[in-house]
């Protein structure tokens, strides 16, 4: 069987990543369509090497007889278009963070938590959780099956790609525009990106951490266990594509580094790639374009009695967006919800 599909901001990089995906992956499709706001309507964007899809205008777009619709458009839109595409008996497959806390709405990473797709039917609507959840909890799920996760203290180094085609732009400019002695001006971060790091990712929040640092504590409570803790750092560093973590995990139950590196190694989705005596560690560079999240440095943590400590990195165009949205298109189709 073959399904018609939609992707709602198209012309996004997330977007562009989804079509790509859905083809690379070879996602039972019917017929595609590229959807986008009304300033993008006539452009074209690519379904895989020979097919191009010109884009239709997401206001007057009827998603009546629409299977699936992928949503990579900002909060805002999806607020509005989601629930009329559900409506109209389209499963939304949600990126933006609008749903992701609706207890109505599964938060889903297939390798972590596949049995949450069940309750998607209540809205129609499916969240993508945040990139930098994603990863981390690719990486905490194996462990956690064996030890269970008391607590997680983690650090983020995420690219600009995370905010968008204009911030990567604003990084290229920026860097370019120093070496030819013009200073930065920022427009869409807070401070200057290029050679720079800013330990702001999303606005403030009452309590000193951002929003970001929330979603990556709330979101992975609701996809792993609410009993864990999470205290996060999150940072906009001057890549990019790719973004990495430091991750310092706490267990109920004691460790053993080389167990954990079987499991990790074991689980599907990861990589382990950790012989830093020769050189063997991710880098955001290694990751782009792959499907994996990378594990490396996996040590024992001597501070706390059951601590384990290791370097997370992944795409996050890819497995931090597109491509989670992707495979959970073939969960619902391998699971019979399609």
């Amino acid at each position: 069987m073959a399904y018609r599909v939609a992707v709602v901001g198209a012309t996004g990089a997330v977007g562009n990543q989804m079509l790509e995906i859905l083809h690379e992956t070879g996602f039972p499709v019917d017929e595609v369509y590229a959807v986008a706001s009304a300033r993008s309507v006539g452009k074209e964007v690519s379904f895989g090497d020979d097919i191009r899809l010109r884009v239709k205008d997401l206001a007057s777009f009827d998603f009546e007889g629409v299977d699936l619709a992928l949503f990579s458009a900002g909060s805002s839109v999806s607020a509005e278009y989601a629930p009329k595409a559900a409506a109209a008996g389209c499963v939304v497959i949600d990126n933006s963070s609008q749903w992701r806390m609706d207890p109505e709405v599964p938060l889903v990473v297939p390798e972590v938590n596949p049995e949450a797709l069940a309750g998607f039917r209540a809205k129609n609507i499916i969240a993508n959780p945040n990139c930098s959840t994603i990863q981390m909890v690719m990486a905490l799920k194996p462990l956690h099956d064996l030890w269970r996760v008391k607590r997680v203290a983690v650090a983020t180094y995420q690219s600009t790609s995370g905010a968008g085609q204009r911030a990567m732009d604003e990084l290229f400019e920026q860097t370019k525009g120093i070496y030819m002695n013009r200073e930065p001006q920022p427009k869409i971060f807070p401070k200057r990106i290029a050679f720079n790091l800013i330990p702001q990712i999303d606005r403030f929040l009452e309590d000193g951490f951002t929003k970001e640092e929330w979603k990556m504590r709330v979101e992975t409570k609701k996809i792993l266990d609410p009993a864990i803790d999470v205290v996060a750092t999150c940072v906009r560093v001057p890549v990019f594509v790719g973004h990495s973590e430091a991750v310092f995990a706490e267990f109920h139950e004691p460790v053993d580094v080389e167990e954990a590196r079987t499991a990790l190694d074991n689980f599907e989705g990861v990589v382990v790639l950790d012989r830093p005596e020769e050189g063997q560690y991710a880098t955001p560079v290694d990751c782009v374009g792959e499907y994996a999240v990378f594990v490396s440095r996996i040590r024992r943590d001597p501070t706390v009695e059951n601590g384990l400590a290791m370097w997370v990195v992944a795409d996050n165009l890819r497995k931090g967006a597109a491509l989670n949205a992707v495979q959970i298109a073939h969960r619902l189709v391998d699971d019979g919800y399609l």
